[in-house]
């Protein structure tokens, strides 16, 4: 162990002589209490220490010891239900402990090291293997099957020994290579240095959340990455918990970065009651938390991110999908800010650090769909909210998210203020993915291209002349584009519009969410060419197809979706009957 003294402190950044031999992003122990920190900068023996603990009550003199490794997270069974701090404290453990806040030094291992799991192993004495192989499986939950991988450090190819089937803790030996390395049950991993991976793959497939505004309009691929801008009140927390919810992903990472306590608190009483709609069961047993509050140490907020897309490449060397839910990384950004203007360093934009668009980049350009090093597919999607000052999107950290993630789902305050769920403005939002998931959804459904930006254009085409209405009113404009102003209605009511509250509403299939739109459309088609043929406007307002199509997101089940095609055929007959009425007037 390397010692050194404190020089001088500023906050959460520490200043200490003496530690000569030491590496950059070394973790040391700080102080007399032990507070763990990491070496940010490094000079002839002189560095600065970022510390993720409270140092009130720190003095000058106190000694610092380089542990001479970097701050690394434990992987191994018994991470998923596991509810984190930024530095993988496991809080649940500390509060039994008997204090219900942080203690500065307070230490508790990150995986239960008295808990026994039921080890199977999948290779044998003499067996070759390779990094990132599994060498036997841990059934941690219900919902996750565990694979215990040789990990990318050891050089070792054919497996000398290898334990039976049995009962093993995490910190067991189960495997010993040729070389006589150790595979246990867990492993370390450096938080800031990425797991590698034999190639990444171009994205094919959407993550479907069963919300239809973000699955037709603007999808997000597995291994893609998304940014949910908005300012307070518009609802980025919901949205990702309902994402998080009822996506298809395996497993679910969620990170509290910064956030207030209380809506961390919801977090953490809801999602243990909530029921995992593929398997029944508590979601928590796909699910782990990250909570990283306003009031907890500033340095472990900006490391946090890192913590938890480490556990999501985890998971992805298992050949899982896996789905970050960052929340938020504007107040991980204000973390940066502060530790740098700690650090004297000088300020870029609005306060923030030169480097926060290249540590943006580091963390989105993580996510990816991948060969893993076994040759299973794996996925990281991140989906980031992003707290703009007053909604204003021209700030640094909402720009810079923007040049690093492909889908961008804007938060309207005014449909937040019309509660219209979920808030994301069609008109702001955006999806480079549409083009690469098209393949999956054209063996679904072969219209859900055309029908998407039919519908799309129908809303930008309703904006321009809703301009025009509160110049001279709606009375003004011709009955064709009343009609536009009247289904973009219907397509907002009956088809962006959600309600999470609604048995039937809350989620929406593939297949009913373009049955929906699809259905609204063909009344739009219809109905225009009733209207050419001289049919008036208030003729069709008063068929009651219109309120029909509107209500089918919470009549029409998920399973009984034949019940569509009944409706179908009412429109048929309804704008049928009108059409034929005035077909006979035109040629009489």
């Amino acid at each position: 162990m390397i010692e050194g003294k404190i020089t001088r402190i500023s906050g959460p950044i520490v200043y200490a002589e003496g530690l000569d031999g030491c590496g950059l992003y070394d973790v040391v122990n700080v102080g007399e209490a032990r507070l763990i920190g990491e070496i940010i900068r490094l000079a002839a023996g002189k560095a600065t220490i970022q510390v993720y603990e409270d140092v009130t009550g720190m003095k000058i003199g106190e000694k610092v010891v380089c542990e001479e490794r970097p701050l690394s997270v434990r992987l191994g069974p018994g991470l998923v239900g596991t509810i984190y701090d930024g530095i993988q404290r496991p809080l649940a453990t500390m509060y039994k402990d008997g204090n219900a806040f942080l203690l500065p030094g307070q230490r508790a291992e990150p995986l239960d090291t008295e808990k026994k799991w039921k080890f199977t192993p999948l290779v044998s004495e003499g067996d070759a293997i390779a990094p990132g192989v599994p060498v036997g499986t841990v059934q941690e939950t219900a919902s996750i099957l565990h694979k215990i991988l040789v990990p990318p450090t050891v050089r070792g190819r054919v497996i000398k020994t290898i334990v039976k089937e049995g009962q093993y803790t995490v910190s067991d030996v189960v495997a010993v290579t040729e070389l006589d390395e150790e595979i246990c049950l867990s492993q370390y991993w450096p938080v800031r240095k990425p797991r590698p991976y034999a190639q990444k793959l171009t994205v094919t497939e959407p993550l479907v959340t069963g919300q239809r505004v973000i699955d037709v309009f603007f999808p997000l691929s597995k291994g893609g990455t998304a940014a949910i801008p908005g300012g307070f009140g518009t609802g980025k927390t919901m949205t990702q918990h309902a994402v998080a919810k009822w996506c298809d992903a395996d497993l679910i990472v969620y990170i509290g970065c910064g956030e207030r306590g209380n809506e961390m608190t919801d977090v953490l009483t809801e999602f243990p009651s909530l029921i995992d709609p593929r398997t029944g069961r508590s979601l928590m047993e796909r699910t782990i938390l990250i909570a990283n509050t306003s009031n907890m140490p500033v340095a472990a907020r900006e490391v946090s991110l890192y913590s938890g897309i480490t556990l999501a490449e985890y998971y992805r060397d298992m050949g899982m999908a896996v789905a970050i839910m960052a929340d938020s990384t504007s107040r991980w950004a204000e973390a940066l800010r502060e530790l740098s203007g700690r650090m004297e360093e000088m300020p870029a934009e609005e306060g923030f650090p030169a480097y926060l668009p290249t540590r943006l980049a580091e963390f989105y350009e993580r996510a990816g769909r991948v060969n893993t090093l076994c040759n299973k597919e794996g996925s990281v999607s991140v989906i980031g909210a992003v707290s703009p000052p007053g909604g204003d999107f021209s700030e640094p950290v909402t720009q810079h998210t923007k040049r690093f993630i492909r889908c961008f789902w804007a938060l309207d305050r005014e449909l937040a203020n019309a509660r219209h769920y979920p808030a994301i403005g069609w008109i702001e939002s955006y999806s480079e993915y549409a083009d690469e998931v098209r393949e999956w959804w054209d063996k679904l459904d072969p219209r859900w291209a055309s029908i998407r930006l039919d519908a799309l254009d129908l809303l930008k085409r309703e904006q321009r002349l809703e301009q025009i209405v509160r110049l001279i009113g709606p009375d003004a404009l011709p009955d064709s584009e009343r009609l536009v102003l009247i289904v973009a209605d219907m397509i907002k009511n009956g088809f962006l519009q959600q309600n999470a509250f609604d048995d039937i509403d809350v989620y929406s299939v593939p297949e009913k969410q373009i049955l929906i739109l699809q259905l609204i459309m063909s009344y739009y088609h219809k109905a225009l060419a009733t209207i050419k043929m001289g049919a008036p406007l208030l003729k069709l307002l008063d068929l009651p197809i219109r309120e029909e199509i509107v209500r089918i997101k919470t009549t029409v089940p998920n399973d009984k979706l034949e019940m569509i095609k009944a409706i179908e055929s009412h429109l048929e007959e309804q704008i049928g009957g009108i059409e034929r009425m005035y077909r006979k007037v035109a040629t009489a």
